[in-house]
């Protein structure tokens, strides 16, 4: 089990599944928050080793499925040794609960406890009832998916509470050493096989450089590594697809539209992103600027038109990428996922924390002072003159 970042007066213990799902590309967001928190909050990051192909492990998964009985699938035993305030942890599926569930004694470790779900659609919650039955030791029950909150919140007989995706809005930023943007069109995950195949004509007979997944798989070799690549590319990209979760799965996710991790990385990054907006009335408070996306119905083959319209105006596409990224560094980073986690617990974020934020708001306040005095003006040279200061490029 790996025991990592234990301060003298922890408060935050962190159930962490990287050592379990670490290659998981879908995973590595999740892994880029337990970090920021290791970062800007006392906390210890607890991360056991589960053999999933082990037959105890095997029998443990396949019986929650079809009974109210919880085995451990192979969660050695965590020493209970120290008090914390907080107990974290990041499940990505239902299933994940199980290996969860195996703390026996978080009451305890800790004063609170917090789970934070990732995907879960309502037409899931029936096969996963027991799985889901482990949430009920928790004080506070994260959700990703906002249309979940009260179904579960019915099923749990305890309120929910929807707490919507962030960011490493300063590793995203293109501040303060802009890059060329040489992609002309990113494309990461699911996609719209007609606007797909609109954009390889494009790349043919136009000389588009778009850049997309060309091979099947599902794993990253360094979680951190992924991102950091991730991070650089939105950057130099011009246009960044998104579509809402699993927009492709209409049998898995039914009627919701929710929000998925592309539209904070396109905003971050100041990429301007194009495609359809979940309908959800949480999307619409997250992301209320105007042109946050610009609309291309799902499927649709007019990603031409829709780009030629944008690159006739500079003006209107650099005020695009810069409300995106001032919005991000002001709103979408994962300390204010934090804060609102402690706010929720009734405890006050530390200092790490603060100090993020004032980061933050350098890198937007100056971020804006480049974007209105471009570089070779006198107002420009001095808004760019010691970059170090508000603590570089991440």
């Amino acid at each position: 089990m790996t025991i990592a970042g234990a301060p003298d007066e922890p408060r935050v213990l962190i159930f962490s599944l990287r050592n379990v799902f670490q290659k998981a590309l879908f995973r590595c967001p999740h892994l880029e928050f337990e970090n920021m928190i290791c970062e800007i909050d006392s906390a210890v990051l607890l991360a056991p080793e589960v053999d999933l192909h082990s037959t105890r492990s095997a029998f443990a998964t396949r019986l929650a499925y079809h009974a109210p009985i919880t085995l451990n699938p192979g969660v050695p035993k965590i020493p209970a040794d120290t008090r914390y305030d907080i107990f974290f942890t990041v499940c990505g599926w239902p299933s994940d609960l199980l290996i969860v569930n195996a703390v026996s004694d978080v009451r305890a470790m800790c004063r609170m406890s917090v789970c934070l779900l990732d995907e879960l659609w309502v037409r899931q919650i029936p096969k996963n009832r027991f799985f889901l039955r482990a949430l009920a030791k928790f004080d506070l029950v994260l959700l990703y998916y906002s249309e979940t909150v009260r179904p579960l919140s019915k099923l749990l007989g305890r309120r929910c509470v929807f707490l919507p995706p962030g960011v490493d809005a300063i590793s995203f930023c293109p501040y303060p050493n802009p890059p060329e943007r040489v992609v002309d069109v990113c494309s990461i995950g699911r996609r719209a096989e007609t606007t797909h195949q609109r954009l390889l004509e494009m790349a043919r007979e136009d000389g588009l450089f778009y850049l997309h997944d060309s091979i099947g798989g599902s794993q990253a070799i360094d979680s951190k590594e992924h991102r950091a690549l991730l991070a650089n590319v939105a950057k130099r990209s011009r246009y960044f697809l998104v579509n809402p979760a699993s927009f492709d799965k209409p049998d898995i996710r039914g009627g919701q539209s929710e929000i998925g991790n592309r539209y904070f990385e396109g905003a971050a990054s100041g990429a301007i992103m194009v495609g359809q907006r979940p309908e959800n009335q949480e999307f619409a408070q997250l992301f209320d600027w105007p042109e946050a996306v610009a609309e291309l119905p799902y499927g649709s083959c007019d990603i031409d038109m829709v780009i030629r319209d944008l690159d006739q105006d500079p003006e209107r596409q650099d005020r695009i990428r810069r409300t995106g990224v001032v919005q991000s560094l002001l709103r979408h980073d994962w300390v204010y996922r934090w804060e609102a986690v402690l706010a929720a617990v009734g405890l006050q974020p530390m200092q790490g924390a603060l100090e993020r934020k004032g980061r933050l708001q350098k890198l937007a306040d100056r971020y804006v002072m480049v974007s209105r005095f471009p570089p070779g003006s006198e107002r420009g040279q001095c808004s760019q003159s010691d970059p170090s200061k508000d603590g570089g490029d991440a």
